[in-house]
């Protein structure tokens, strides 16, 4: 590990602080494992867990990967202006602006496929664009949530569940002018976005998998009666090796294991490395046992607690001060580690979750194993902030 952080600070000590850093070895490894644990299914690249496009290039470029998996119908328009033509956009959309720069665009009506749930999904882009626009290729998002009785596990997606419910939105998109539905999504986030902290989770987690392995089959059954499906996408980083091996599936989604921020430690199935940091400075002592380092304040989206904190990495041992956190313009750490730290030294800390990290950089700097450093920008780098 000394020699990681080593070789990651000899090779940039020559950027001002704050700035991102990525270990070009360790997210080549990630990428190779993901490919593992998919075992033969292709893999899409969620683009909102890496905002860097030339690591999505890269990473297209390599075996095993095909295909974005966006989060914005703009990212999307504009990923597809650069070459990219295979978009699956993850969420529904009520842009305008992007709507209209859509269906203006031949090549990208033909690369990118709209994310919807339900007829008002339709009607709204009716009344953007008037009912007479081109033809759109759109997949239903359908809930892969587990519910037992009123208990509801998992995030609050689609209001499609049942295989019922996918069927007769597939008929009414059959019916629609100006909508050509080509795809299922299944995200299965109570599975691949929960680490395996406890045996009620593992519990939780096979019984999800064992339910959805059945109703996946049954949805695609009840929709392919309206449709002629090219895609059936389905998991995330934390549930490759389990969702990959359902006969229905055509593809999996992973973006977050490349860069393996803090919450995907402690998954069983597999142990990636962490591959994306970023660096701040020490600006103040105010103890013996206590750095202040400026900036830092990144919390990650989601509940707000603790796990949402970056986590200090490099010097070991140094924490958080619990009645201050990630501050936005200061963040105090503790420890003995902050002994040896002096004015102008630098802390290496990870970002809780991935993409998101680069919402607050223009550039990463990416290093090889042999020391040399590239500069690339981030999407906020290039101009674009997708939201």
């Amino acid at each position: 590990m000394p020699a990681l952080f080593d070789r990651l600070l000899r090779a940039t000590a020559g950027l001002d602080t704050p700035f991102a850093v990525v270990d070009a070895p360790a997210i080549t490894h990630n990428a190779d494992d993901l490919v593992r644990r998919a075992g033969g299914v292709p893999i899409r690249v969620a683009s909102k867990s890496v905002r860097v496009r030339s690591i999505i290039e890269a990473t297209l470029g390599r075996r095993g990967f095909a295909g974005v998996m966006s989060y914005s119908l703009a990212e999307s328009n504009w990923l597809v202006d650069h070459g990219i033509d295979d978009v699956l956009l993850a969420y529904p959309t009520a842009s305008r602006r992007a709507l209209r720069d859509l269906v203006a665009d031949d090549r990208r009506r033909a690369a990118i496929t709209v994310m919807v749930d339900s007829t008002e999904s339709l009607e709204h882009i009716d009344a953007l664009l008037g009912a007479d626009h081109p033809a759109i290729r759109v997949c239903i998002d359908v809930d892969a949530s587990l519910k037992l009785g009123p208990v509801h596990l998992g995030v609050r997606r689609s209001p499609v569940h049942s295989a019922r419910q996918a069927g007769r939105l597939a008929a009414a998109i059959e019916q629609r002018r100006g909508f050509d539905l080509v795809g299922l999504m299944f995200y299965d986030a109570q599975i691949a976005g929960l680490p395996d902290t406890s045996r009620a989770v593992r519990l939780v987690k096979r019984r999800s998998a064992a339910e959805l392995l059945d109703r996946r089959a049954a949805v695609v059954t009840a929709v392919e009666q309206h449709a002629r499906l090219e895609i059936i996408n389905a998991g995330g980083t934390g549930s490759l090796e389990i969702t990959g091996q359902d006969p229905v599936i055509t593809e999996l989604t992973a973006g977050s294991g490349l860069f393996s921020p803090v919450l995907f430690d402690g998954y069983d199935a597999f142990e990636s490395r962490p591959a994306a940091y970023f660096v701040l400075s020490v600006v103040r002592k105010p103890a013996k046992d206590i750095a202040t380092l400026f900036g830092g304040g990144y919390i990650a989206s989601g509940p707000t607690n603790k796990n949402r904190q970056p986590l200090p990495t490099w010097p070991e041992g140094l924490t958080a001060i619990g009645t201050e956190g990630a501050g936005e313009v200061q963040s105090p750490v503790k420890g003995k580690a902050a002994r040896a730290l002096a004015i102008g030294d630098r802390v290496v800390l990870r970002y809780a979750k991935a993409g998101e990290m680069c919402e607050r950089f223009d550039q990463v700097a990416i290093v090889a194993d042999d020391g040399s450093v590239e500069l690339v920008p981030t999407y906020r780098g290039e101009g674009k902030n997708f939201g």
